[in-house]
C-alpha cells in the first residue's frame, strides 16, 4: 500500500471509480492521503498517475502513464537557478497565454505542467531529454526562440527500418 499527499483531492474522488476499474487497485482516502492498494505494479503505475493528476495535468494526459512507453519528471525550478523572484521564472515557462508551454509541447511532443516551483513533464523517454534540457535553458534565462531552435534541430526522426540493411546476427 502507498500513501500520496494530494492537494486537489476532490479532482482525485471524483473520478475514483473510473480509476480503479482501469488501473486494477482499491484506493482510499484519509484527509488528504490517498491511499492505492494493489499489486506493486498497479501501485506504482497508479501512484504515478495520481501525482500527475495532483500536478495539474488532464485526465487523458495522465492516463498515458499508463501505456508502458511513457514517463514522468519533475525538475526542480530551484535546483538551476539562484534568483529570488521565482515566479518570473514560472512565467517564462508558461508564456503569454500559455503560449510558451505550448510550442514546448508541439517540439517536444511531451506534456508540461508547472506547480509550485516544480515543472512536471509527461512524455515518451526518447523526447525527455530534449524536453528537460529546453526547461532548464529557460530556467537558466535562455530566449524562448533560442530554446525554440534547439527543439527544431535537435528533433528525433523516427527510424524506419525497410530490413534492406543484413542484421549481424544473422551472419
Amino acid at each position: 500500500m502507498i500513501a500520496i499527499y494530494c492537494d486537489k483531492l476532490p479532482r482525485i474522488l471524483k473520478t475514483k471509480k473510473y480509476l480503479e476499474e482501469k488501473l486494477n487497485v482499491k484506493i482510499t482516502n484519509q484527509g488528504r492521503e490517498v491511499f492505492v492498494e494493489g499489486t506493486p505494479e498497479e501501485e506504482y503505475t497508479a501512484g504515478k498517475i495520481i501525482e500527475a493528476l495532483n500536478y495539474g495535468f488532464e485526465f487523458k494526459d495522465a492516463m498515458l502513464i499508463k501505456e508502458e512507453d511513457f514517463i514522468t519528471e519533475i525538475i526542480s525550478i530551484k535546483d538551476y537557478t539562484k534568483r529570488s523572484d521565482l515566479s518570473r521564472v514560472r512565467a517564462r515557462i508558461i508564456g503569454k497565454e500559455g503560449r510558451t508551454k505550448s510550442t514546448l509541447t508541439q517540439l517536444t511532443k511531451c506534456f508540461f505542467q508547472v506547480k509550485g516551483n516544480d515543472v512536471a513533464i509527461i512524455g515518451y523517454p526518447e523526447n525527455m531529454k530534449n524536453a528537460q534540457e529546453a526547461i532548464i535553458s529557460l530556467i537558466r534565462g535562455s530566449k524562448q526562440a533560442n530554446v525554440y531552435k534547439f527543439l527544431e534541430k535537435h528533433q528525433i526522426q523516427p527510424v524506419l527500418d525497410f530490413g534492406l540493411k543484413d542484421n549481424k546476427d544473422n551472419l
